[in-house]
């Protein structure tokens, strides 16, 4: 029992020199290393992933210096910048935060952020001291993405932005570009997103961002053009002149209208719409049902142009397709070697009740029209411009010889003489009567008249001179004061021929003896004038006078 005493102190005083070589230093060590761990599962856990951005020009973007944002946050910074394998462009290494790791999408989209000189100013000049820096858009889509291209331009509208976005397809002449604006009714309501080229259909498609609460503007019955910043347009009309917004004046861009003449309107907007060159282009599309006729125009069609109007009584009824149209066809009949096809189309529509038209029964009654006299001229609408226009009128009164003539399969409208024709006409009569006059001997006559009225002249002209030198004359002009003395003078002599003055009564006197003696005068006058030889002979006793006898 004593041994197993001695044995236990032994073992005790073992198990407390095994326990005293571990050493507390060891636990700094060890709680480092637990810290290490810890920072490395925490750096993993919180290190985002790294993407790879596409894009053709690296200019501005620096290694470890640019950062990517969005709504002006950091989330990311660029690692490493390098070209890709064909040298073709050049790709951006970036490391985004992991608390944005959810943005990383099939529809987020890059672009960087630089000073920009656009049509709405300049963009980005906070970047001229800070530099450049890439901004990331989010995007909604469930699809995770780790490769995105960066886009040339930035973005029109965000995602965050309310409204619709549609596409336009048009042709490479109505073609618009990135950021060109869409106005209704001269107010910007959106923006151009994107262009892209189809080579298969040859045409240009448009992706445009209408903003809210316009986008209830965009329904079935919505129609697209371009807008110019000044359309002037010129026809039979008369002058047109439409100006666009100041923005749209430097930059063009696209506007639209809702047509409230097509039926059955849906709020529910197009998949794609057509872009129209202008307003009346979009307009003439919403009349779908017509009819084709063709005029074969035996006068001048200078002036008649595509496009011009085809009016029944001062009432638009259609529009001219072509001039000439097919003017080579093997159809033309020698009679008609100088007349030029029109083709016109006549849209009922026009007249209203677009939605109940029957095409057929509008067939029937304009063939009956025809047969009663339905016939087509050429009329100015603008004296100006000179432009013309189609007018169709009833003419029953006039012979009728196309009624039932075909042209290409199109029924055959019986033309007329133009106004202007008729005008023409009666002018190249009268110039012909004028013509036939015998103008010559008029002329001849007016000849000499004229000479006689020079030689009159100068004969006028010669007597104007010699008055003027009489009326000039020093003696002429004395003659006046001569006259008033001699006036004078005889004033006073007679001044001394009044009643009471001795010559006057002297006189008097002198004429009262002078009468006296011409009655004694008188009797011997009276014999020597019935017998003249009195003075020789002695005169005849006088026998007196016998009574003429009675009548039985």
């Amino acid at each position: 029992m004593s041994d197993e005493q001695s044995q236990t102190p032994d073992l005790h005083k073992a198990r407390t020199t095994k326990a005293s070589r571990l050493s507390p230093i060891w636990i700094i060590p060890i709680v480092a290393a637990l810290m290490g761990a810890w920072l490395v599962v925490d750096n993993y856990r919180n290190t985002g992933p790294l993407i790879t951005l596409t894009i053709n020009n690296a200019e501005g973007i620096e290694a470890g210096k640019t950062k990517i944002k969005t709504r002006n946050v950091d989330i990311g910074r660029v690692e490493e910048v390098k070209l890709s394998d064909d040298l073709s462009h050049a790709l951006v290494i970036a490391r985004i935060n992991h608390d944005a790791e959810h943005v990383l999408v099939d529809n987020t989209r890059f672009w960087v952020v630089k000073p920009r000189v656009g049509r709405e100013g300049i963009t980005g000049f906070g970047t001229v001291l800070s530099g450049a820096y890439i901004q990331l858009d989010p995007g909604d889509s469930k699809t995770r993405k780790r490769k995105f291209e960066v886009l040339k331009q930035p973005p029109v509208a965000l995602d965050g932005d309310e409204g619709i976005r549609t596409t336009l397809v048009g042709q490479l002449g109505n073609s618009l570009r990135v950021g060109d604006p869409v106005t209704y009714q001269g107010y910007t309501v959106g923006r151009v997103e994107t262009v892209e080229f189809d080579e298969a259909s040859k045409q240009v498609h448009h992706q445009l961002f209408i903003e809210k609460p316009y986008d209830a503007l965009i329904t079935s019955n919505t129609r697209f053009w371009s807008a110019k910043g000044v359309n002037l347009e010129i026809s039979s009309a008369g002058f047109e002149v439409n100006i666009a917004s100041l923005e749209a004046l430097i930059s063009g861009g696209v506007t639209f209208g809702v047509l409230e003449e097509l039926p059955e309107a849906s709020e529910q907007p197009d998949e794609r719409y057509q872009l129209y060159a202008n307003e009346e282009s979009a307009r003439q599309d919403m009349f779908s049902k017509s009819l084709e006729y063709v005029l074969l125009v035996e006068d001048t069609v200078r002036g008649l142009a595509e496009g011009a109007p085809v009016e029944f009584r001062g009432l638009r009824v259609g529009t001219v397709r072509a001039v000439p149209w097919r003017f080579t066809s093997p159809e033309r009949r020698r009679g008609d070697d100088f007349a030029i096809p029109v083709l016109i189309s006549l849209e009922p529509q026009r007249l209203g009740g677009q939605h109940k038209v029957d095409i057929d029964e509008w067939q029937q009654r304009i063939q009956s029209e025809i047969d009663n006299g339905l016939m087509a001229s050429l009329k100015s609408g603008n004296l100006l411009t000179g432009a013309l226009f189609v007018d169709l009128n009833l003419q029953p009164d006039k012979t009728i010889k196309l009624a039932s003539q075909t042209f290409e399969g199109r029924q055959v409208i019986p033309t007329t003489a133009t106004g202007l024709a008729q005008i023409e006409s009666k002018v190249s009569t009268l110039l012909d009567k004028l013509n036939a006059l015998q103008i010559e001997p008029v002329l001849s006559g007016m000849d000499n008249t004229l000479d006689q009225s020079e030689t009159l002249i100068r004969d006028i002209r010669l007597l104007t001179d010699s008055l003027n030198q009489l009326v000039n004359n020093s003696e002429l002009q004395s003659v006046p004061a001569n006259m008033n003395q001699t006036l004078d003078e005889l004033r006073e002599t007679l001044k001394g021929l009044s009643p009471e003055s001795p010559a006057y009564q002297e006189l008097s006197q002198t004429l009262h003896n002078l009468n006296v003696l011409i009655r004694d005068v008188q009797p011997f006058a009276r014999t020597l004038k019935e017998q003249p030889n009195a003075l020789i002979f002695n005169p005849s006793p006088e026998q007196d006078p016998q009574p003429p006898a009675a009548k039985p």
